[in-house]
Protein backbone atom coordinates (compact mmCIF):
# COMPACT_ATOMS: atom_id res chain seq x y z
CA UNK A 1 0.00 0.00 0.00
CA UNK A 2 2.83 2.27 1.19
CA UNK A 3 4.59 1.17 -2.31
CA UNK A 4 1.67 2.56 -4.23
CA UNK A 5 1.60 5.80 -2.96
CA UNK A 6 4.50 7.04 -3.21
CA UNK A 7 4.51 5.59 -6.45
CA UNK A 8 1.21 7.39 -7.49
CA UNK A 9 2.83 10.98 -5.53
CA UNK A 10 5.65 10.22 -8.29
CA UNK A 11 3.38 10.54 -10.84
CA UNK A 12 1.52 13.53 -9.95
CA UNK A 13 4.46 14.96 -8.80
CA UNK A 14 5.97 14.59 -12.60
CA UNK A 15 2.83 15.72 -13.70
CA UNK A 16 2.49 18.90 -12.21
CA UNK A 17 5.85 19.82 -13.40
CA UNK A 18 5.31 19.23 -17.32
CA UNK A 19 2.48 21.30 -16.73
CA UNK A 20 3.97 23.93 -15.28
CA UNK A 21 6.80 23.56 -17.65
CA UNK A 22 4.71 23.31 -20.93
CA UNK A 23 2.73 26.22 -19.59
CA UNK A 24 6.09 28.28 -19.23
CA UNK A 25 7.37 27.28 -22.96
CA UNK A 26 3.64 28.43 -24.31
CA UNK A 27 3.91 31.66 -22.63
CA UNK A 28 7.39 32.53 -23.56
CA UNK A 29 6.94 31.27 -27.20
CA UNK A 30 4.35 33.97 -27.16
CA UNK A 31 5.96 36.46 -25.30
CA UNK A 32 8.73 36.05 -27.00
CA UNK A 33 6.85 35.97 -30.60
CA UNK A 34 5.45 39.56 -29.47
CA UNK A 35 7.85 41.68 -27.73
CA UNK A 36 8.67 43.54 -30.40
CA UNK A 37 5.73 44.77 -31.62
CA UNK A 38 5.23 47.80 -29.66
CA UNK A 39 7.98 49.07 -31.34
CA UNK A 40 7.23 48.29 -34.82
CA UNK A 41 5.67 51.92 -35.77
CA UNK A 42 8.38 53.39 -34.34
CA UNK A 43 11.84 54.38 -35.38
CA UNK A 44 14.82 52.90 -33.35
CA UNK A 45 17.70 54.29 -35.67
CA UNK A 46 20.70 52.47 -35.21
CA UNK A 47 19.65 50.17 -32.33
CA UNK A 48 21.99 50.80 -29.86
CA UNK A 49 20.00 53.27 -27.63
CA UNK A 50 16.94 51.28 -27.93
CA UNK A 51 18.98 48.09 -26.94
CA UNK A 52 19.85 50.15 -23.36
CA UNK A 53 16.05 51.01 -22.88
CA UNK A 54 15.30 47.71 -23.41
CA UNK A 55 17.97 45.70 -21.04
CA UNK A 56 16.72 48.40 -18.39
CA UNK A 57 13.44 47.54 -18.20
CA UNK A 58 14.90 43.93 -18.20
CA UNK A 59 16.70 44.48 -15.43
CA UNK A 60 13.71 46.45 -13.36
CA UNK A 61 12.02 43.31 -14.01
CA UNK A 62 14.95 41.06 -12.80
CA UNK A 63 14.84 43.39 -9.74
CA UNK A 64 11.15 42.93 -8.91
CA UNK A 65 11.10 38.78 -9.17
CA UNK A 66 14.58 39.14 -6.67
CA UNK A 67 12.44 40.47 -4.22
CA UNK A 68 9.80 37.82 -4.72
CA UNK A 69 12.48 35.30 -4.07
CA UNK A 70 13.34 36.52 -0.95
CA UNK A 71 16.85 38.00 -2.15
CA UNK A 72 18.37 35.05 -2.88
CA UNK A 73 22.61 34.55 -3.60
CA UNK A 74 24.09 36.30 -6.05
CA UNK A 75 26.32 34.39 -8.03
CA UNK A 76 28.90 36.36 -10.44
CA UNK A 77 29.20 33.69 -12.81
CA UNK A 78 25.62 33.99 -13.24
CA UNK A 79 26.06 37.44 -15.35
CA UNK A 80 28.61 35.85 -17.69
CA UNK A 81 24.93 34.80 -19.48
CA UNK A 82 23.85 38.42 -19.46
CA UNK A 83 26.76 39.80 -20.91
CA UNK A 84 26.71 36.58 -23.81
CA UNK A 85 23.27 37.73 -24.84
CA UNK A 86 23.54 41.09 -24.45
CA UNK A 87 26.87 40.75 -27.02
CA UNK A 88 25.22 38.63 -28.94
CA UNK A 89 22.12 41.27 -29.51
CA UNK A 90 24.50 44.14 -30.53
CA UNK A 91 25.51 42.29 -33.64
CA UNK A 92 21.38 42.20 -35.18
CA UNK A 93 21.87 45.87 -36.16
CA UNK A 94 25.00 45.15 -38.59
CA UNK A 95 23.26 41.57 -39.33
CA UNK A 96 20.02 43.72 -40.95
CA UNK A 97 22.15 45.86 -42.36
CA UNK A 98 24.25 43.67 -44.43
CA UNK A 99 22.43 39.96 -45.08
CA UNK A 100 18.92 41.60 -44.37
CA UNK A 101 16.49 40.32 -41.18
CA UNK A 102 15.49 37.17 -42.99
CA UNK A 103 18.40 35.55 -43.45
CA UNK A 104 20.10 36.77 -40.67
CA UNK A 105 17.38 35.17 -37.90
CA UNK A 106 17.13 31.98 -39.80
CA UNK A 107 21.15 31.78 -39.08
CA UNK A 108 20.81 33.19 -35.37
CA UNK A 109 17.98 31.17 -34.35
CA UNK A 110 19.08 28.28 -36.16
CA UNK A 111 22.54 28.49 -33.98
CA UNK A 112 20.93 29.63 -31.08
CA UNK A 113 18.66 26.26 -31.09
CA UNK A 114 21.93 24.14 -32.15
CA UNK A 115 24.17 25.31 -29.42
CA UNK A 116 21.45 25.41 -26.30
CA UNK A 117 20.06 22.50 -27.35
CA UNK A 118 23.44 20.75 -27.81
CA UNK A 119 25.14 21.91 -25.03
CA UNK A 120 22.43 20.64 -22.85
CA UNK A 121 22.25 17.41 -24.56
CA UNK A 122 26.20 16.57 -24.40
CA UNK A 123 27.33 18.27 -21.38
CA UNK A 124 29.44 21.18 -23.15
CA UNK A 125 31.33 23.73 -21.17
CA UNK A 126 31.31 21.68 -17.78
CA UNK A 127 27.99 21.30 -17.54
CA UNK A 128 26.23 17.92 -16.61
CA UNK A 129 24.98 15.93 -19.87
CA UNK A 130 21.06 15.45 -19.47
CA UNK A 131 19.06 12.65 -19.99
CA UNK A 132 15.85 11.99 -21.86
CA UNK A 133 13.61 8.98 -21.61
CA UNK A 134 13.61 8.56 -25.54
CA UNK A 135 16.49 9.96 -27.36
CA UNK A 136 15.38 9.67 -31.14
CA UNK A 137 12.51 11.90 -30.43
CA UNK A 138 14.69 14.23 -28.87
CA UNK A 139 16.59 14.30 -31.98
CA UNK A 140 14.13 14.53 -34.89
CA UNK A 141 12.16 17.45 -32.17
CA UNK A 142 15.65 19.89 -32.37
CA UNK A 143 15.38 18.57 -36.19
CA UNK A 144 12.04 19.57 -36.71
CA UNK A 145 12.70 22.68 -34.96
CA UNK A 146 15.52 24.16 -37.51
CA UNK A 147 13.41 23.07 -40.27
CA UNK A 148 10.97 25.20 -39.28
CA UNK A 149 13.52 28.33 -39.00
CA UNK A 150 14.36 27.54 -42.84
CA UNK A 151 11.02 27.46 -43.85
CA UNK A 152 10.31 31.05 -42.52
CA UNK A 153 12.68 31.97 -44.78
CA UNK A 154 10.58 31.49 -47.67
CA UNK A 155 7.54 33.73 -46.01
CA UNK A 156 7.45 36.65 -48.00
CA UNK A 157 6.69 40.07 -46.36
CA UNK A 158 5.35 43.42 -47.52
CA UNK A 159 6.42 46.07 -45.45
CA UNK A 160 5.79 49.79 -45.94
CA UNK A 161 8.62 51.94 -44.93
CA UNK A 162 7.60 55.37 -42.89
CA UNK A 163 8.53 58.71 -44.32
CA UNK A 164 11.22 60.63 -42.61
CA UNK A 165 9.01 63.03 -39.96
CA UNK A 166 9.94 65.11 -37.56
CA UNK A 167 8.44 62.89 -34.68
CA UNK A 168 11.35 60.15 -35.48
CA UNK A 169 14.54 63.16 -35.28
CA UNK A 170 17.08 61.80 -33.08
CA UNK A 171 16.85 63.61 -29.69
CA UNK A 172 20.59 64.56 -29.16
CA UNK A 173 22.15 65.81 -32.53
CA UNK A 174 24.23 69.03 -33.13
CA UNK A 175 22.62 71.94 -32.96
CA UNK A 176 22.10 73.65 -36.60
CA UNK A 177 19.94 76.59 -37.63
CA UNK A 178 19.19 74.29 -40.57
CA UNK A 179 16.92 71.51 -38.99
CA UNK A 180 16.24 69.58 -41.72
CA UNK A 181 19.06 68.89 -43.61
CA UNK A 182 20.01 67.09 -40.27
CA UNK A 183 16.90 65.16 -40.33
CA UNK A 184 18.18 63.72 -43.70
CA UNK A 185 21.70 63.66 -42.74
CA UNK A 186 20.70 61.50 -39.51
CA UNK A 187 19.05 59.41 -41.90
CA UNK A 188 21.63 58.82 -44.53
CA UNK A 189 24.56 58.55 -41.87
CA UNK A 190 27.21 56.34 -43.00
CA UNK A 191 28.47 53.76 -41.03
CA UNK A 192 31.20 51.03 -41.34
CA UNK A 193 28.98 48.83 -43.15
CA UNK A 194 28.22 50.86 -46.11
CA UNK A 195 31.75 50.72 -46.97
CA UNK A 196 31.92 46.98 -47.50
CA UNK A 197 31.51 45.19 -51.12
CA UNK A 198 28.16 42.70 -51.75
CA UNK A 199 30.28 39.89 -50.92
CA UNK A 200 32.21 41.15 -48.08
CA UNK A 201 28.70 42.47 -46.64
CA UNK A 202 27.15 39.14 -46.85
CA UNK A 203 30.60 37.51 -45.46
CA UNK A 204 30.49 39.54 -42.22
CA UNK A 205 26.55 39.19 -41.73
CA UNK A 206 26.90 35.50 -41.81
CA UNK A 207 29.29 35.23 -39.38
CA UNK A 208 27.85 37.71 -37.32
CA UNK A 209 24.83 35.92 -37.54
CA UNK A 210 26.42 32.53 -36.50
CA UNK A 211 28.55 34.36 -33.65
CA UNK A 212 25.28 35.97 -32.15
CA UNK A 213 23.31 32.31 -32.69
CA UNK A 214 26.33 30.72 -30.57
CA UNK A 215 25.89 33.23 -27.79
CA UNK A 216 22.35 33.30 -27.82
CA UNK A 217 22.45 29.76 -27.18
CA UNK A 218 25.40 29.71 -24.91
CA UNK A 219 23.58 32.59 -22.06
CA UNK A 220 22.41 29.75 -20.24
CA UNK A 221 25.24 28.02 -19.65
CA UNK A 222 26.87 29.84 -16.43
CA UNK A 223 23.69 29.55 -14.59
CA UNK A 224 23.58 25.53 -15.73
CA UNK A 225 27.03 25.62 -14.60
CA UNK A 226 26.30 26.95 -10.89
CA UNK A 227 23.41 24.77 -10.22
CA UNK A 228 25.26 21.46 -11.83
CA UNK A 229 28.41 22.55 -9.30
CA UNK A 230 26.20 23.04 -6.43
CA UNK A 231 25.08 19.64 -6.36
CA UNK A 232 28.34 18.54 -5.76
CA UNK A 233 30.78 18.54 -2.57
CA UNK A 234 33.71 20.41 -2.43
CA UNK A 235 33.57 22.94 -5.23
CA UNK A 236 32.94 26.75 -5.27
CA UNK A 237 29.40 26.65 -5.73
CA UNK A 238 28.39 23.44 -3.25
CA UNK A 239 24.54 23.91 -1.81
CA UNK A 240 24.00 26.44 -4.95
CA UNK A 241 19.73 26.64 -5.35
CA UNK A 242 18.34 24.93 -7.68
CA UNK A 243 15.43 26.99 -8.61
CA UNK A 244 15.90 28.45 -11.72
CA UNK A 245 14.36 31.75 -11.09
CA UNK A 246 16.90 32.57 -7.90
CA UNK A 247 19.15 33.25 -10.82
CA UNK A 248 17.45 36.25 -13.03
CA UNK A 249 18.67 38.64 -10.90
CA UNK A 250 22.55 37.77 -11.84
CA UNK A 251 21.63 36.99 -15.23
CA UNK A 252 19.77 40.62 -16.07
CA UNK A 253 22.38 42.36 -14.20
CA UNK A 254 24.94 40.89 -16.55
CA UNK A 255 23.05 41.97 -19.32
CA UNK A 256 22.22 45.13 -17.97
CA UNK A 257 25.92 46.02 -17.08
CA UNK A 258 27.10 44.84 -20.25
CA UNK A 259 24.85 47.12 -22.73
CA UNK A 260 25.20 49.85 -20.56
CA UNK A 261 29.22 50.16 -21.34
CA UNK A 262 28.74 49.27 -24.82
CA UNK A 263 25.79 52.29 -25.07
CA UNK A 264 28.64 54.13 -23.20
CA UNK A 265 31.31 52.95 -25.99
CA UNK A 266 28.81 54.27 -28.73
CA UNK A 267 28.45 57.65 -27.12
CA UNK A 268 32.01 57.90 -27.17
CA UNK A 269 32.62 56.81 -30.57
CA UNK A 270 29.64 59.17 -31.49
CA UNK A 271 32.01 62.02 -29.72
CA UNK A 272 28.69 62.64 -27.33
CA UNK A 273 26.06 63.00 -29.84
CA UNK A 274 24.20 59.72 -29.51
CA UNK A 275 20.71 59.06 -31.64
CA UNK A 276 18.20 59.15 -29.01
CA UNK A 277 15.21 58.43 -30.20
CA UNK A 278 12.28 59.97 -27.39
CA UNK A 279 9.23 58.34 -29.22
CA UNK A 280 11.20 54.91 -28.98
CA UNK A 281 11.63 55.10 -24.74
CA UNK A 282 8.26 53.74 -23.62
CA UNK A 283 7.84 51.40 -26.63
CA UNK A 284 11.28 49.80 -26.19
CA UNK A 285 10.42 49.42 -22.18
CA UNK A 286 7.44 47.85 -22.69
CA UNK A 287 9.22 45.49 -25.38
CA UNK A 288 11.75 44.75 -22.54
CA UNK A 289 9.44 44.14 -19.76
CA UNK A 290 8.05 41.11 -22.04
CA UNK A 291 11.51 40.03 -23.20
CA UNK A 292 12.05 39.90 -19.33
CA UNK A 293 8.60 37.77 -18.46
CA UNK A 294 9.08 35.52 -21.04
CA UNK A 295 13.01 34.68 -20.50
CA UNK A 296 11.43 34.44 -17.06
CA UNK A 297 9.17 31.99 -17.77
CA UNK A 298 12.21 29.76 -19.73
CA UNK A 299 14.07 29.68 -16.69
CA UNK A 300 10.75 28.05 -15.30
CA UNK A 301 10.87 25.64 -18.41
CA UNK A 302 14.32 24.61 -17.87
CA UNK A 303 13.61 23.87 -14.29
CA UNK A 304 10.18 21.97 -14.96
CA UNK A 305 11.65 20.19 -18.13
CA UNK A 306 15.14 20.67 -18.54
CA UNK A 307 17.25 22.70 -20.70
CA UNK A 308 17.16 20.14 -24.15
CA UNK A 309 13.05 20.00 -24.03
CA UNK A 310 12.52 23.72 -23.75
CA UNK A 311 15.48 24.84 -26.12
CA UNK A 312 13.94 23.41 -29.47
CA UNK A 313 10.09 24.39 -28.52
CA UNK A 314 11.16 27.98 -27.63
CA UNK A 315 13.66 28.95 -30.19
CA UNK A 316 11.41 27.51 -32.75
CA UNK A 317 7.60 28.64 -31.68
CA UNK A 318 8.15 32.53 -31.97
CA UNK A 319 8.83 32.99 -35.24
CA UNK A 320 5.43 31.43 -36.06
CA UNK A 321 4.16 33.87 -33.43
CA UNK A 322 5.45 36.89 -34.98
CA UNK A 323 4.62 35.91 -38.53
CA UNK A 324 0.32 35.55 -37.51
CA UNK A 325 1.09 39.13 -36.24
CA UNK A 326 2.27 39.97 -39.54
CA UNK A 327 -1.12 38.17 -41.38
CA UNK A 328 -3.64 38.81 -38.66
CA UNK A 329 -2.45 42.61 -37.38
CA UNK A 330 0.15 44.31 -39.70
CA UNK A 331 -1.13 42.91 -43.19
CA UNK A 332 2.85 42.11 -44.09
CA UNK A 333 1.91 38.62 -45.11
CA UNK A 334 -0.71 38.17 -47.78
CA UNK A 335 -0.81 35.29 -50.41
CA UNK A 336 -2.15 31.67 -50.56
CA UNK A 337 1.73 30.71 -51.49
CA UNK A 338 2.63 32.17 -48.01
CA UNK A 339 -0.44 31.42 -46.18
CA UNK A 340 0.03 27.93 -47.13
CA UNK A 341 4.37 28.20 -45.85
CA UNK A 342 2.85 29.35 -42.66
CA UNK A 343 0.68 26.06 -42.26
CA UNK A 344 3.44 24.30 -43.24
CA UNK A 345 6.03 26.01 -40.35
CA UNK A 346 3.10 25.75 -37.97
CA UNK A 347 2.71 21.73 -38.47
CA UNK A 348 6.55 21.00 -38.36
CA UNK A 349 6.87 23.77 -35.22
CA UNK A 350 4.35 21.18 -33.37
CA UNK A 351 5.35 18.10 -35.23
CA UNK A 352 8.99 18.97 -33.19
CA UNK A 353 7.48 20.38 -30.06
CA UNK A 354 5.70 17.30 -29.82
CA UNK A 355 8.52 14.96 -30.55
CA UNK A 356 10.62 17.37 -28.07
CA UNK A 357 7.62 17.14 -25.77
CA UNK A 358 7.26 12.93 -25.29
CA UNK A 359 11.05 12.70 -25.29
CA UNK A 360 10.46 14.05 -22.18
CA UNK A 361 8.14 11.27 -20.75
Amino acid sequence: MASWQESNSSVSTNGTDLTIGFTSSAIAVFLFGTNFVPVKKFDTGDGMFFQWILCTAIWIVSLIVNLIQNCPRFWPLAMVGGFLWATGNVTVVPIVKTIGLGLGLLIWASFNLLTGWASSRFGWFGIDPEEVAKPVLNYVGAGLSVLSTILFLFVKTDVQSSSPSSESTPLLREHSINTSEHRNENRNDPSWVDSLSPLGKRIVGCCLAVIAGILYGSSFVPVLYVKDHGRRNGTAYTGASQFDLDYVFAHFSGIFLTSTIYFLIYCAVMKNHPKVYPEAIIPGFVSGVLWAIATCCWFLANRYLSAVVSFPIITAGPGFIAAMWGVLVFKEIKGLKNYFLLLVAFCVILAGSLSTAFSKV
